[in-house]
């Protein structure tokens, strides 16, 4: 598995279940990178998409307990996310917070768009700097995007769980 995700300076992600910034090329960047392959995500981020929609042309995993539909593949526990991404090569974790905390240390990778910004966040993303195994791999030159400064960034795992 692969974490993508945007984080400020703080590695925070996300303000009252929303983005903390509008970056086009952050988002183009997710769309190309998560075309045609799964995404997982908990309930919370699939209620943050437009209507509540999954996304389109991709695998739509949800972590939940309580959500029931059928346009998403939806798995209560673990085990059952195991089972759901067997045989799939590119699996992306999207969010959110809690995701994010309790899968990182299975994936490989993880690609950080890093914003040099406060977005007063109120959810986080694990900080890869201070976690032992994750090293960078590759970092872009700063530019600009929508008036903020921001680096794609480029995370391995050298201590990957197995799910």
């Amino acid at each position: 598995m692969k974490a993508i995700v945007c984080v400020d300076k703080n590695w925070g992600i996300g303000k009252n279940n929303d983005l903390l910034f509008s970056i086009p090329d952050d988002m183009k960047f997710f769309r190309e990178t998560t075309k045609g392959k799964v995404v997982v995500m908990g309930s919370n981020t699939l209620k943050s998409f437009p209507n509540g929609n999954p996304l389109k042309n991709r695998v739509n995993v949800v972590l939940s307990t309580k959500l029931s539909r059928e346009d998403c593949v939806i798995v209560r526990n673990f085990e059952e996310l195991k089972n759901a991404i067997k045989g799939y090569d590119d699996v992306f974790l999207i969010g959110g917070e809690r995701v994010y905390a309790d899968l990182i240390d299975y994936c490989d990778t993880a690609l950080v768009t890093k914003v040099d910004a406060d977005g007063e966040a109120t959810a986080f993303f694990p900080i890869l700097d201070n976690r032992v195994g994750w090293t960078i791999s590759s970092q872009s030159e700063e530019m600009i995007s929508n008036g903020y400064k921001i680096k794609f960034t480029k995370y391995l795992n050298s201590n990957v769980k197995t799910l």
